[in-house]
């Protein structure tokens, strides 16, 4: 039997959204600031891979498997109207990315909560 990692990797998760949430905050915080520009952390993705833990596809419906749709890199101000205060922070991003980071961890939570629940149904139930 194989080690079980989604812990593991939940757990690297919730490392990587609190340093993301900190550099966020302290995007806001700096708002104000002259000549401070604003920050953001790799994707999780990137930091994904350089543990050595990648998720493995087995069939082209998998989640994550390669679709043949393109996909273009958004440029920081695709979209957005920018304001110009003398920084280089957009209030309106750094609250979007805040609420983003704030799902992820709830997806996070729920699904360690939900893993944990299953582990503790399958030893109960092989006693």
């Amino acid at each position: 039997m194989t080690g079980v990692y989604l812990f593991d990797l939940a757990s690297q998760q919730a490392r990587y959204l609190a340093v993301r949430q900190t550099t966020i905050a302290g995007n806001v915080a700096n708002a104000n600031t002259p000549d401070y520009k604003a920050r953001d952390v790799a994707p999780f993705a990137q930091v994904l891979a350089r543990t050595g833990l990648d998720l493995a596809t087995t069939a082209a419906a998998h989640a994550g498997a390669s679709t043949g749709v393109p996909v273009r890199a958004m440029s920081a101000r695709d979209g957005w109207d920018v304001l110009e205060t003398g920084s280089g922070v957009s209030l309106e991003q750094e609250m979007l990315k805040a609420s983003e980071i704030s799902r992820e961890h709830n997806l996070n939570l729920g699904i360690v909560k939900a893993f944990d629940r299953m582990l503790r149904l399958a030893v109960r139930g092989g006693s």
